[in-house]
């Protein structure tokens, strides 16, 4: 995660998040799946780690109080268009 640039944290964040919703929406029909389970746990706990290093980094990645941050502050870095 540390040797990661921006854009490459973002990626990963999106394919990890892509992820966690296709195991999800399988459990749903597929609930006693352990092995879907184990891999739907891996991956959102990833998730939270990978969000966690960028926001720590970069700043939130949602508003509305969704990221917490210790400053609250959304004009830390860059704007999407700088």
């Amino acid at each position: 995660m540390d040797d990661m640039t921006k854009c490459e944290l973002l990626k990963t964040i999106s394919e990890y998040q892509f992820v966690a919703v296709e195991l999800n929406l399988y459990l749903d029909t597929h609930p006693g799946d352990a092995a879907a389970r184990s891999d739907y746990l891996y991956y959102s706990t990833r998730l939270k780690e990978l969000i966690a290093a960028y926001e720590e980094q970069y700043g939130p990645l949602m508003n509305f109080g969704h990221s917490a941050t210790a400053t609250g502050c959304y004009v830390c870095s860059e704007w999407p268009w700088d």
